[in-house]
């Protein structure tokens, strides 16, 4: 686990997809097989920091330039897996989203539309090129989406409280044919006890880009920076998981007051995050 630097940058939390070498052409099989034998490797802070950097020139650089070599590594049972960065890529999809999120004063501000008319112009191009293209990681702020939670378990749930000099972490790592099997799942009951809406559109959603992946990947949701903003006491008492499995099975069950209940557990605990991000 990397230690703390001098500047820690929250506060985004994110899903993972680590492939096997064996998922990848050859020419990128080569790259990531010496990549993986670095010694050293840069974090997701390191990450994170990289991006927001790009924002600091004038004009602000909207979408990287050049796409990140770099890559999230795991050895699972003595297999090499790897989760591209793809930062070039998931600029241009985080930029569509900025404007559907922010006042058209606030983006204009920050990324000038000159900008970010040539950021889609060369998404555009870029697409034309590579039709087939997704990303490794999805990211959220602020939040954990809940969708995100139907993919794990509460026994694959780990937590480190933290040093000094090393920040807590909280995670979850599943595999690939659990995660799917999970999110089939839980659409299953949901179709069948609830109305359409946000959480089945979600689930819909990353249980189509899950399918885009090797059957023998590994899914890791990991709760990033906003471990910074949350209490110790909180983050180890953050059973989210097991609120969502406990409200789905619930559903199933046809039991309304159960499934009220695990429900009105994740909705006290996400709204302390929200307080703090209104408070930001």
């Amino acid at each position: 686990m990397p230690k703390v630097s001098s500047v820690v940058v929250p506060y985004a939390t994110y899903l993972r997809v680590y492939e096997p070498l064996a998922a990848f052409p050859d020419r990128e099989r080569d790259h990531w097989t010496r990549y993986a034998r670095r010694p050293e490797r840069p974090s997701y802070q390191d990450e994170l920091r990289r991006s927001l950097a790009d924002l600091l020139p004038t004009p602000p650089v909207a979408v990287p330039v050049q796409e990140s070599g770099d890559a999230f590594v795991l050895e699972v049972d003595g297999v090499v897996c790897v989760c591209p960065w793809r930062t070039r890529l998931r600029g241009w999809q985080a930029l569509q989203e900025l404007s559907d999120e922010l006042p058209k004063p606030v983006l204009d501000a920050m990324l000038p539309p000159v900008v970010r008319r040539q950021a889609a112009m060369d998404y555009e191009r870029w697409l034309v090129r590579n039709p087939d293209s997704r990303p490794w990681i999805r990211t959220a702020t602020w939040q954990v989406p809940l969708n995100w939670f139907v993919l794990v378990s509460d026994e694959e749930r780990r937590y480190e409280k933290g040093t000094a000099e090393i920040p807590p972490m909280l995670r979850y790592r599943t595999p690939m044919v659990q995660a799917r099997r999970r999110v089939a799942r839980a659409l299953r009951t949901l179709k069948d006890t609830v109305e359409e809406g946000p959480l089945i559109d979600g689930l819909v959603d990353v249980g189509r880009w899950l399918e885009e992946f090797h059957p023998r990947s590994l899914v890791e949701l990991d709760y990033g920076g906003l471990v910074h903003t949350l209490p110790a006491g909180d983050l180890e008492d953050d059973h989210s998981a097991a609120d969502v499995a406990a409200g789905i099975e619930a559903l199933r069950q046809g039991d309304g007051a159960a499934a009220g209940e695990a429900y009105g557990r994740l909705v006290e605990r996400w709204r302390t995050v929200r307080d703090r991000r209104s408070a930001n």
